[in-house]
């Protein structure tokens, strides 16, 4: 069964900078494609952005230039490396896993996730 603990989330003023992480357990991450997303008070979940089991990843729109989605395979883990944050992105990050399948890829659906993690709380101010 994977597991997955998230990490590293907290408070900062906006402009700043915070990195979050995914540790997982129960699979190695190069046989899963994985994703993070967030969700704020009163908000449908978002996606933020994912990583294929190859390592390749693709980030939102809204995210774009500033957060960064990277692995380290030594400990198993994914992280989110968020820059210029800015109030808007205040909200609860959750990251997810799946089996890769036969295309590689990874996916923006929540329903396409079998694993979640707990969340961490992010919350920038103004």
């Amino acid at each position: 069964q994977v597991q997955l603990v998230e990490s590293g989330g907290g408070s900062v003023q906006a402009g700043g900078s915070l990195r979050l992480a995914c540790a997982v357990s129960g699979d190695t991450i190069s046989r899963l494609y994985m994703g993070w997303f967030r969700q704020a008070p009163g908000k449908e979940r978002e996606w933020v952005g994912c990583a294929t089991s190859g390592g390749s990843t693709t980030n939102a729109d809204s995210v774009k230039g500033r957060f960064i989605i990277f692995r380290d395979s030594r400990v198993n883990s994914l992280y989110l490396q968020m820059n210029s944050l800015k109030p808007e992105d205040t909200a609860m990050y959750s990251c997810a896993a799946a089996k890769s399948g036969v295309s590689g890829g990874c996916s923006a659906f929540p329903f396409n996730y079998n694993y979640w993690g707990q969340g961490t709380q992010v919350t920038v101010s103004s």
